[in-house]
């Protein structure tokens, strides 16, 4: 991200949303967050999710734009397709421009590990590493890499109880979720001090 938001457009879009991972969809669903920036509305999240219950595939779509008066000063745009099979990282591809640099990831699961193609070239993570895109919390049983950039994120997730779930270190970030482990609603710090809300529109 640029300097005015940062933490990676507060974490790549990868604010990418909810529906209890048990839950058996038939036929898709669609959520829409919308983004605060210090409580002004800067955009907004769609998400879809299909799947069996057993397996998900989320699609999230993320646009966000901060102005100082007329004039745009911070333009985001994420895209990203993520496949989760029991609980498992399957799959993930991003597509996300930053005030006109463009950077794209693909990450796959494989035999040796989590296969990672990024900006910096390609990498190869643990086998139990997560992309942070908050949407199922399982994510948090393991290590977690950045969707936007595909590098492992050094942060430690406490779950502090009542679906409260605080993230430390190179992101500063609080998820919370209902009982079902539906994501309802996070806020972050992002690296110019201002804070930015997702809530449900």
């Amino acid at each position: 991200m640029s300097g005015l938001l940062t933490r990676r457009a507060i974490l790549a879009g990868g604010l990418i949303l909810p529906l209890a991972p048990g839950l058996a969809m038939a036929t898709p669903k669609a959520v829409t967050f919308a983004v605060f920036r210090n409580g002004t509305h800067i955009g907004e999240q769609h998400m879809s999710f299909a799947g069996d219950g057993a397996t998900v595939t989320a699609t999230t779509d993320v646009t966000m734009l901060v102005k100082l008066g007329p004039v745009p000063v911070f333009k985001y745009h994420h895209q990203a397709v993520e496949k989760r099979s029991n609980g498992a990282f399957g799959t993930l591809e991003t597509s996300t421009v930053t005030n006109g640099k463009s950077e794209h990831v693909v990450a796959e699961k494989t035999a040796a590990g989590i296969s990672v193609e990024c900006p910096s070239g390609k990498e190869l993570l643990a086998a139990d590493a997560n992309a942070m895109t908050h949407w199922d919390p399982k994510i948090f049983s393991g290590p977690l890499f950045h969707p936007q950039t595909g590098k492992m994120l050094k942060v430690k997730a406490t779950r502090l109880g009542g679906g409260h779930v605080s993230i430390r270190g190179e992101v500063e970030m609080d998820d919370f979720y209902d009982d079902a482990g539906t994501w309802l609603s996070a806020k972050a710090k992002a690296d110019d001090g201002s804070m930015i809300e997702y809530r449900r529109a």
